[in-house]
């Protein structure tokens, strides 16, 4: 199965209000489906990498790498900035971590706990604020919360 190059996807943003109670339901359970794939396979399955790609482990620190800035762009739109916070397009937090030596269970329990707290907020957003829109920085598009 061809994967898209995540640099390569279209996103839409014009997802109805009805559906942010299953998005939040979505993003809730995102964590134990993480621990689910990846908690039971040996270390070398998970550390190993082919042709320089990133390791399993390193795709699940990354994920954790990413929580806050998710949580940091649900705050611009809820501060009405006109831009979303940009991302580091070269990972240097996720490539100077080092997460292949770092335990599974530490970093499921890192993205676990970061992704809780971006659930939190999202439970806590009036429905007008599902509504709000900011720019994206790389994408130059109007993006919301759904």
């Amino acid at each position: 199965m061809h994967q898209v190059p995540w640099f390569e996807r279209v996103f839409a943003f014009d997802r109805p209000l009805a559906d942010a109670p299953a998005l939040i339901e979505r993003v809730r359970g995102t964590s134990a489906r993480l621990a689910a794939r990846v908690a039971t396979l040996p270390a070398s399955v998970r550390t190993g990498s082919a042709d320089g790609t990133w390791s399993i482990q390193q795709h699940v620190g990354h994920l954790g790498d990413l929580e806050p800035l998710w949580l940091r762009r649900v705050e611009d739109l809820l501060a009405g900035r006109d831009t979303l916070s940009p991302t580091d397009l070269a990972n240097s937090a996720s490539h100077e971590a080092n997460h292949n030596a770092q335990s599974i269970d530490v970093l499921l329990a890192r993205f676990r706990d970061a992704r809780a707290a971006l659930v939190d907020r999202l439970e806590r957003c009036a429905d007008s604020d599902w509504l709000r829109s900011a720019r994206h920085p790389r994408l130059g598009t109007q993006m919301r919360l759904l």
